[in-house]
């Protein structure tokens, strides 16, 4: 005749979870999210700089002055 059979081990169902265990990535998600959200808001980054004032593209010569600049055909007066 067979052997009868041999308990191992017994099965018991976890006790589930409490809410912190069970929820506790969402709360840390949203913590992030919203410090996050407040430091790239609310820090005060460099000042802003003004804009240059524009420069002339070119400079012309003090009244008086001769100066001589070369052309395709030669120095000009």
């Amino acid at each position: 005749m067979a052997k009868a059979p041999t308990v191992i081990g017994v099965l018991t169902e976890p006790p589930a979870p409490t809410w912190w265990k069970a929820n506790r990535h969402k709360v840390y998600g949203i913590g992030g999210l919203l410090i996050g959200y407040l430091i790239g808001t609310h820090l005060a980054g460099a000042p802003e700089q003004q804009p240059a004032p524009p420069r002339p593209g070119h400079s012309t010569p003090a009244p008086g002055e001769q100066h001589s600049t070369r052309t395709a055909h030669g120095l000009a007066a």
